[in-house]
């Protein structure tokens, strides 16, 4: 899975899960502060990705990102998101608590983790 997409499921799966609005990601494996932003009112979706000027969004169960025009399958239970992106073929499982996000990447058999920014 691509960075920019672990980014766009964090932010939705952080704004679907809380219902506060995310102004920003910090992501723990690139060292990187990402310029995205989303907010959701269940199940509508809509956010911005500032770093490549595209924007993502939709109604769950399926997100898209305008930019690479590539859509992601995504279920929230609880603290949980789970999906699928059908860029990469590849299952995601993130569980969001208070400001952080941890998303397992089944592809990469890795976790990465984010902090949020609210607004």
């Amino acid at each position: 899975m691509q960075p920019h997409i672990r980014a766009i499921i964090a932010a939705s799966a952080h704004a679907l899960v809380t219902g506060k609005r995310v102004a920003g990601l910090y992501d723990h494996a690139t060292g990187q502060h990402l310029r995205i932003a989303a907010e959701a009112r269940t199940p509508h979706l809509k956010g911005y990705d500032g770093d490549r000027d595209a924007r993502f969004g939709g109604t769950l169960p399926e997100i898209r990102d305008a930019g690479d025009g590539v859509s992601m399958h995504m279920e929230i239970e609880g603290d949980m998101a789970r999906g699928y992106d059908r860029s990469s073929s590849g299952h995601f499982s993130a569980k969001v608590a208070d400001q952080l996000v941890q998303l397992y990447d089944h592809a990469a058999a890795a976790w990465f983790a984010f902090d949020v920014q609210v607004a």
